[in-house]
């Protein structure tokens, strides 16, 4: 088994794929451009961490291919498993699955700056 490390690097981070066992080139461009795109968002702070894809060398596996993150998001840390049959699958999902996270850290960073609305007694609606 063989380690290869990708850097996905952008203004505001760097993001290291690491690859264990068989894998290709072509597969690894895929991860790269879906990871880049998922962590690729207005309003995140800087990003940083890695991602590990392995593939099962035994082929008795049903789903071989598998990838965990460890990402820094600001002060956050982003965590995400992933199986799959296949690499574009495996990309796919953890596309989904780390935009969706990335998507709720934006949020809820806009929500922490918002204002509560005061209770009535010290101006606010009357219910």
């Amino acid at each position: 088994m063989t380690a290869r490390d990708i850097g996905i690097r952008d203004g505001a981070g760097t993001v290291r794929v690491r690859a264990d066992g068989e894998v290709g080139e072509e597969e690894l461009a895929y991860l790269r451009e879906k990871v880049g795109t998922a962590l690729d968002r207005p309003g995140l702070p800087p990003v940083s961490g890695e991602v590990r894809i392995v593939r099962a060398a035994a082929h008795h596996v049903e789903l071989p291919w598998s990838a965990g993150t460890d990402i820094r998001v600001g002060g956050d840390h982003l965590v995400v498993h992933v199986r799959e049959a296949s690499a574009r699958e495996l990309a796919d999902r953890l596309h989904d699955h780390l935009r969706d996270r990335a998507q709720r850290l934006a949020h809820r960073a806009q929500e922490d700056h918002r204002a509560a609305t005061p209770p009535p007694w010290r101006g606010g609606p009357e219910q």
